[in-house]
């Protein structure tokens, strides 16, 4: 998933039409960066409208794609790998300060990066405690059997409360970035996310994989990530 804050085409040569193009984002990332945007308005909408039962069903796709994440962060392509943008606190004071190291501005910029952590780690907590949720009338997540009642009403008090509306916040905080770094600073935010290609100036960059084995890898992972998610709705009373 891309992040809001990221600066990521004057900062690394993309907007030089010489500069030759690489493969930054993989196939696989592409499809999460979408299918979690989709996933996760259409879980505000459906919470918000009280479409419970689509609401769960959008919620365990959620879980599915955010465990496909976790582990693509790990096997993925060059810069969708965790370690591509994991950067020490003086690393991100260096990018702003304006003298970030060039292979840190091909992917996730420092700053971006920590807007991708932060809204996983959101995403995550804000699923993980509706699985344990109950609202004590028509919806029970399929895990409340198997945790205390404090748990049940601390993760519902949690769910409807604050983590929704830090992931509204987030998605909107994650639009309007976007929407000012195309209209006011003219980086070009969502082209790469739909061809995987940048223009990067520094050519020693090594592009990410993306062949037919490396997807049909991530497929597999999937796979097996939405079986999982499969089993835990199979749970739900």
């Amino acid at each position: 998933m891309t992040a809001p804050f990221e600066p990521t085409t004057r900062h690394a040569g993309l907007g030089d039409a010489g500069a030759p193009r690489t493969r930054v984002w993989d196939l696989p990332t592409r499809l999460f960066h979408w299918l979690l945007a989709a996933a996760v308005i259409g879980m505000i909408v459906t919470g918000l409208s009280g479409i419970m039962e689509w609401h769960f069903r959008i919620g365990y796709v959620v879980l599915s794609l955010l465990l496909f994440r976790l582990v693509w962060g790990f096997v993925g392509g060059r810069w969708s790998r965790f370690s591509a943008f994991l950067y020490a606190p003086r690393s991100v004071v260096a990018y702003l300060q304006g003298r970030a190291h060039p292979d840190h501005l091909i992917g996730h910029t420092p700053l971006g990066a920590l807007s991708v952590f932060g809204v996983l780690a959101v995403l995550l907590v804000q699923v993980a405690t509706g699985l344990v949720a109950d609202d004590e009338i028509a919806s029970a997540g399929p895990l409340t059997r198997f945790v205390s009642g404090a748990v049940v009403s601390a993760a519902t008090g949690w769910h409807k409360a604050q983590g929704k509306w830090l992931v509204i916040g987030l998605v909107s905080l994650h639009v309007l970035a976007v929407l000012f770094y195309i209209a006011v600073k003219g980086h070009r935010l969502v082209r790469p996310m739909i061809s995987g290609d940048k223009l990067v100036a520094h050519g020693s960059a090594a592009p990410s994989r993306d062949d037919a084995a490396s997807r049909l890898l991530a497929l597999v992972v999937y796979v097996l990530c939405a079986a999982f998610a499969t089993w835990i709705a199979s749970l739900r009373a």
